[in-house]
């Protein structure tokens, strides 16, 4: 029987004490000692978040189909567990072997947002690893991070040993290859980080030198080996198909965010919303057959006894096979006790008679993501949706029983005024007035629209990412607007209005398009106590603002100050293969308001037709 790293006495002093004990269905159990590479997969967050990643899932699997690899998993202990473990000195441990991760030989952190930085320290810390690379030995396992976050490394360079570049299926055989000759012929750390640097994707930051101009701005950023490439491309999975894909994914034993069983139809999207970083890394867009999906569908629901399944993609109602996979499901699972989870569909006539047959209408609210208030605004950021597909696809709804609509915008978008705030409140109002142009006897009782305005960050790869970021002020005051403009409202009652702390957003700007010099604030801020940063409960903005004061760093540096298009970014030397002439020419066209076409309509030269796939390679052939 495996012995717990952790007592009764201390499981049942924590809440939620099933996030460390393992034993979940589908768990790998395998002999530690019959593997030559022990490979422990952190997602730092608190484990019922991290269980709801895919990318982990589909790593997991895969890697564990090798006979020669052992793949575990470790979570962010939870406040209370981090506490004891700190009093007691018990190390952290890996789920599956309860193992501590510094007897592993890979740590491999996701990075899924820019506020879970300091719980990475957090990981390291508890395991007892140096949180500088550069002093961890042979007896330290090699830190290695993926993930959306990693297309802009650099705030966190100095704690990883390297960064995976892309997708996971592609060069992980190669990289761990590698390590285990490299640990056969007996090299150096460092030798094997110079033959790591040489696999397709790989990026080890102590192989870099970065110097700055007096302004501050980035100067260079250069190779200082022979090994190290000037440029690192991002790695792509190009046959969705046959890509690798878990037919019996973990199941957690307590309620993880997303308790289903998810299907991912397709990677990228053809949309080109020019705030949106995954739009721009993932491309191009490629499809999973539908018969691959109906067979994944009947072999995960076997293995997990979920009773939910849903779609995953940046945009599902852009994949070419949405009604076949969508009338299989209701076919084969709606009404058996598996309810089917549409995300991500745009509103339209196909989509509402799809969502009548599987949800229960008076029990669910519908999502609409205009993202501006205006539609000058949405033509700025390309959004390619109009008000009155807004407004027509809202009383489609409520004509077919749908009472509640949640709205989704952001505030502090480039070139946005008051008539675009203002216009929050005016599009909200415009959607109730459409349910009551429903005769009063056909109505499903009263209106309710939730308008939510999160405020607006630039990313890196984006064609906003030379754009100016508002002050917490600004962004309040913008907030401000939009809930005066809302009582003003005729229908006030059925409006509510929501927005997102502007404490946060001006940190993940910070953290989000900073250079290696932001890690002694993260590191600073996480030495003073900051931990799990993304939860409210938890976020303490004082001790940030302490941490810049400390480190001698400008917040407005990296937030409101305006960029000019020659300036050398810290995420430069990616290639991501959407071109920055490409991005410049969309950073144009949204201060002319202008509109590009989806991918499917015409090709915008982004540059990624060279992987070899997408709509718009396929169409130019």
């Amino acid at each position: 029987m495996r012995k717990l790293a952790l007592s009764d006495e201390i499981l049942l002093s924590v809440s939620q004490p099933a996030r460390y004990i393992g034993n979940e269905v589908n768990m790998v159990v395998k002999d530690p000692s019959k593997v030559d590479v022990r490979f422990c997969m952190c997602f730092p967050d608190v484990y019922d978040i991290g269980m709801s990643h895919l990318g982990i899932q589909i790593l997991y699997d895969m890697f564990n189909r090798r006979d020669d690899v052992y793949c575990e998993r470790v979570y962010s202990p939870w406040t209370d567990l981090d506490a004891i473990m700190r009093e007691k000195n018990i190390p952290l441990f890996a789920i599956e072997s309860q193992d501590p991760v510094r007897d592993f030989d890979f740590l491999g952190i996701t990075l899924q947002y820019e506020m879970c930085y300091t719980n990475i320290l957090q990981i390291l810390d508890l395991s007892h690893i140096p949180l500088h690379a550069e002093d961890r030995t042979w007896e330290d396992p090699i830190v290695i991070g993926g993930g959306p976050c990693a297309y802009n490394p650099e705030p966190i360079a100095p704690f990883f040993d390297m960064f995976y570049i892309g997708e996971g299926e592609t060069v992980y055989d190669q990289l761990l290859d590698t390590y285990k000759i490299s640990r056969k012929q007996q090299d150096t750390r460092e030798q094997f980080l110079k033959k790591a640097a040489q696999i397709p994707g790989i990026y080890v930051p102590s192989l870099y030198d970065c110097e700055y101009n007096e302004d501050g701005t980035l100067k260079s950023f250069t190779p200082n080996c022979p090994e190290a490439p000037e440029k690192v491309e991002k790695q792509l999975v190009m046959d969705m198909t046959s890509a690798v894909y878990p037919e019996k994914p973990l199941v957690p034993f307590i309620r993880a965010t997303q308790d289903r069983v998810v299907l991912e139809v397709m990677r990228g999207c053809i949309r080109g919303c020019r705030f949106c970083q995954a739009g721009m890394i993932y491309r191009p867009v490629r499809e999973k057959d539908a018969e691959r999906l109906k067979d994944l569908a009947w072999k995960m629901l076997k293995s997990t006894g979920h009773e939910e399944i849903s779609l995953s993609s940046l945009s599902s109602s852009d994949y070419t096979g949405l009604e076949s996979i969508v009338n299989f499901l209701i076919d084969e699972f709606h009404g058996k006790g598996v309810n089917v989870s549409l995300p991500s569909l745009r509103i339209d006539a196909f989509s509402l008679d799809v969502m009548s047959k599987v949800q229960d209408v008076k029990k669910s609210s519908l999502t609409f993501a205009p993202e501006a208030g205006s539609q000058r605004l949405r033509d700025v950021i390309n959004k390619g949706l109009t008000e009155e597909e807004i407004l027509s696809g809202a009383f489609e709804a409520f004509k077919g029983g749908w009472n509640r609509v949640k709205l989704y915008f952001m505030l502090g978008l480039p070139t946005e005024t008051v008539e675009d705030m203002e216009g929050i409140a005016l599009l909200s109002e415009k959607i109730a007035e459409r349910y009551y142009e429903i005769p009063k006897d056909q109505r499903n009782g009263k209106v309710q629209v939730v308008a939510s305005t999160s405020f607006f960050v630039p990313k890196p790869f984006t064609p906003f990412q030379w754009a100016r970021m508002s002050t917490k002020e600004e962004f309040l005051e913008k907030a401000r607007v939009v809930n005066r403009k809302m009582k003003e409202m005729k229908n006030y009652k059925s409006l509510k209005y929501n927005w997102h702390e502007a404490d946060v957003t001006v940190l993940e700007g910070v953290l989000a398009r900073g250079d290696r010099r932001v890690a002694a604030v993260i590191e600073e801020a996480y030495k003073n106590g900051a931990l799990y940063d993304s939860w409210s409960e938890s976020f303490r903005n004082e001790i940030w603002m302490k941490a810049f004061e400390t480190c001698g760093i400008d917040i407005a540096f990296y937030t409101t100050r305006e960029r000019s298009l020659d300036e050398l970014f810290p995420w430069d030397f990616i290639d991501t293969g959407v071109s920055k002439e490409f991005l410049k020419r969309e950073w144009q066209n949204a201060i002319d308001q202008k509109v590009t076409p989806n991918c499917r309509e015409r090709c915008s030269g982004c540059g990624v037709r060279r992987f070899g796939g997408g709509v718009c390679y396929e169409n130019q052939n």
